[in-house]
C-alpha cells in the first residue's frame, strides 16, 4: 500500500515562495503517476502539477505554468512543487497523489488510487 505524506505548506504573502515535499513508501511499481492536487473552501478539487517518473513526462495547469515547477528525487522517494510568484488565488489545501502507470491524462484527479493528507498553503496579499 503507497503512503503519502506532504510537508511544507505555511502562509507566505503574494509574490513569496515555497516549496512543498511529499514522501512516498510502500512503492512496488517501477513507476507511478503522480501529482499535486489543491481544494480551496467551495470549490472542486483540480489539478496543478503532475508528472509521469517512468519518463519525466510533467503536464501543468494553465493558472500555474511559469511559477509552479514539479519535480522527483527518486533516491529520496520524493515528490516536490516549487511554488513562486504566488498569488492569493493559489491559496488551497495541496494533496500529493500517486496511481500506478501512465495516466492519458495526468491532471485527472479522479484516476488517482493513493492520497496524502494534505497541506495548507495560505497566501496573504
Amino acid at each position: 500500500q503507497v503512503q503519502l505524506v506532504e510537508s511544507g505548506g505555511g502562509s507566505v504573502q503574494a509574490g513569496g515562495s515555497l516549496r512543498l515535499s511529499c514522501v512516498g513508501s510502500g512503492y512496488t511499481y517501477s513507476s507511478y503517476s503522480m501529482g499535486w492536487f489543491r481544494q480551496a473552501p467551495g470549490k472542486e478539487r483540480e489539478g496543478v502539477a503532475a508528472i509521469y517518473t517512468g519518463a519525466g513526462k510533467t503536464d501543468y495547469a494553465d493558472s500555474v505554468k511559469g511559477r509552479f515547477t514539479i519535480s522527483q528525487d527518486n533516491a529520496k522517494n520524493t515528490l516536490y512543487l516549487q511554488m513562486n510568484s504566488l498569488k492569493p488565488e493559489d491559496t488551497a489545501v495541496y494533496y500529493c497523489a500517486a496511481v500506478e502507470g501512465l495516466l492519458y491524462r495526468l491532471l485527472q484527479a479522479e484516476r488517482y488510487k493513493y492520497w496524502g493528507q494534505g497541506t495548507q498553503v495560505t497566501v496573504s496579499s
